[in-house]
Parts: structure tokens; sequence; C-alpha cells
């Protein structure tokens, strides 16, 4: 019996940890806090202003200097910047005395080499520009490629399109070109089953080294996540490919998105529905617009938004207001569920949904971003 009560008592508290990994950004009478994944204020509102937490710190202003609060709301670095980005890969950019320099998550400043400009690291590396040429820094500081690419690009899924004499490729994050850059456009992200790209008129999808032309496409749109069918048109109308460039589903639609979890949004006129990978359609058509599915759940809108399962069925009613938020600046553009829960505006301000519908804590505040870790 006490070996039982031993371990609902182990479950419960690991339960209770699992909710302090992740805190969301609040705001209530115009000051800034936090709260965990139960609704409560772990970190009371009491900033001026604070950005979300990224690499398990989050960036407040204090007196309007900006440092670095950890988990507890106690200050790790101390608020002397006038500006600082989102600490990524261990790295965070600051401005002080009008110069920007990078920090590790101690603090102290990370020699680099000169540059004309610096970027945000992000998996791992960051760009830095010297006489009109971009080249890569790893995280203490030293250069993995000399600036040698008129643009790049953020990196994706550890790798990152490049520009060079008006012509776009790919590289990983040791700065080899894995994409020749021979093409006209190329696709944002690296996946398994290829990148979008452009070679003078021609649209296709660059898949183990090969540049698969896609029969009368006229614009081509990228894979998302481990989906085998990327979007394209033809003749104004949209159907998908696989990675050799061949129709699987035709182009019958007005408009699409990207297929997730095996079903893709589509609209003929003014309503969308949903189709499966064989180009069944499997939710009919009767939304005014319509997001691809996350965790099991896509927005749909009539005048607003609520939210489907993969059935059709409407579990969350179309009252609510949906917007990705400042989460796309840490990489997140995700306007549905993440971790399981969803981020929504009412007339009553900004809060978040469980997948059943239920308010968390039963609260609205005037601003709420989405959870991310403190690890």
């Amino acid at each position: 019996m006490k070996t039982k009560f031993t371990l609902i008592v182990g479950l419960v508290l690991m339960s209770f940890l699992s909710f302090g990994q992740e805190l969301a950004l609040v705001k209530e009478g115009k000051k800034a806090g936090y709260i965990n994944k139960l609704g409560e204020f772990t970190i009371p509102v009491q900033f001026d202003n604070a950005k979300s937490f990224s690499n398990g710190l989050a960036a407040a202003e204090k007196d309007k200097k900006w440092g670095f609060i950890n988990a507890s709301g106690e200050w790790v670095i101390q608020p002397e910047y006038d500006k600082v980005k989102y600490f990524n890969s261990g790295v965070a950019m600051v401005l002080k005395d009008d110069n920007w320099h990078y920090i590790s998550k101690s603090g102290s400043k990370i020699d680099a080499p000169a540059a004309d400009k610096y970027f945000d690291f992000n998996d791992g590396v960051a760009f830095y520009r010297s006489n009109d040429q971009i080249g890569l820094i790893g995280t203490d500081g030293k250069v993995i490629l000399e600036p040698t690419f008129d643009a790049i690009k953020k990196f994706r899924n550890g790798h990152a399109k490049v520009k060079k004499n008006d012509l776009w490729g790919m590289i990983d994050k040791t700065g080899k070109l894995v994409i020749p850059a021979e093409y006209t456009a190329i696709g944002n992200e690296w996946t398994a089953a290829g990148v979008d790209a452009r070679k003078g008129e021609s649209f296709g999808i660059v898949s183990n080294g090969t540049f698969n032309v896609i029969e009368g496409a006229d614009k081509v749109w990228g894979f998302k996540g481990d989906s085998k069918l990327a979007y394209a048109r033809k003749g104004k109308k949209i159907g998908f490919v696989n990675s050799k460039g061949e129709w699987v589903i035709q182009p019958t639609y007005e408009k699409a998105r990207a297929f997730v979890d095996g079903l893709a949004p589509v609209a003929n006129g003014k309503t969308w529905g949903y189709i499966n990978e064989s180009g069944e359609m499997v939710i009919e058509p009767s939304y005014r617009d319509a997001e691809i599915f996350a965790e099991g759940m896509a927005p749909v809108k009539d005048k607003r938004w609520g939210f489907i399962d993969k059935t059709g069925k409407l579990v969350i009613p179309m009252e609510y207001d949906i917007t990705a938020g400042l989460a796309f600046i840490a990489g997140k553009d995700s306007k549905g569920f993440m971790n399981g829960l969803a981020r929504v505006k009412s007339k009553k301000g900004w809060g978040f949904l469980d997948k059943t519908g239920k308010l968390l804590a039963d609260k609205w505040f005037e601003n709420a971003e989405p959870f991310e870790s403190v690890k």
C-alpha cells in the first residue's frame, strides 16, 4: 500500500513538473509576467516589456534596460542593454553603447570576426556580413564559412538557401553546398522528400541531386514536415506532386495548403474542405477558410475561427480569432495547437484552449504568447 501511495505521489509530482517545463508570456494591466500550463502565475506580472522563453532564458525590461531572467524570475543577466534578441543555440545578440555583440547564457561576451553586420544565431550558426558577402560563424565565434555568398537565408532542418550571382542553391551547417547555386529560385525548407525550385522557366522538385521538372507547372510550394506531397499550380489550378515531380493529384483546385497528417485544405470558389492523399474529399467544403492540421486538430473559419478534428467534427465552436503572434520570430508559425493548447482571442482577451475547448484556468489576458520550454 505504501509503495502504491509513493508511486501515485511520484506520478503527480512528475505531472506537476512537466507543467512547469513550459511557460507562456502574458500581459495584465500593461505589465508582463509568465504562467505555467495550469494557468498559474509562476513569475508575477511586473515587467514593462518582456519576451517569451528561449533556451531557458527570457528577455525582460526594467527601467528601460534589457536583461534575461530564468524560470524563477531571477535576473541571470542584469538589465544593462538597450536592445536584446532571443537566445538561440546558447547565444544572444545584445545592443550596448550603439554596438551589437554576442553573449553566452552566463552573460560573457563572445568574440566574433570583424563584420559589417551580425545576425541572430539559428540552429548552431549565425551569418555575418563583410564587404557585401555573407559567411557563417559558430557559437564559439569562430568562422565556419568565409563570406562567400550574396545572401544566406534562415537555416531550417540544418540547411539554408544561398544566393550567388543571382542564382540560388542550398548549404548545410558546415557551409558545404548540397544543392548547387544554379536555380532561379529555391524553397526555404529542406525536407527528406525534396526542395521546390525553379530553373529558368521550369518549376520542379530537387530530390537526390536531380531537378525533376513538373509538367506544365507555373508555381510550386514546398513539402511540409514529413509529407511526401507538395502542391503546385498549372493553368491557374492547384494540385499535388511527389518528389519526382509527377502529378499525384491533378490540378483542379483554386486554392490549397500543405498536407499534414494525411490531410490538406483545398478550395474551389469560396468554400474550403479537406482531401486525403488519394485526392478524395473527406471533409466536405463548408468553411470560408481552413488551415493545416496540427496535433489532430485544424482551425476552420466561418465569420470567426474554431477547430475540427480529423473526422470533420467541429470540436471547438467558431467564435475566436487566431494568429501565430510573435512566435514566428522564434521560428514557429503554427496558428493551431502546440503541445496540447491553442492560443486564441475572444472579445474578452487572449487565452488558451485545450482540445475540448476548455479555457485554461478560465482566464483571459490582455495578451498571451505561445508556451515555450524553459529548459
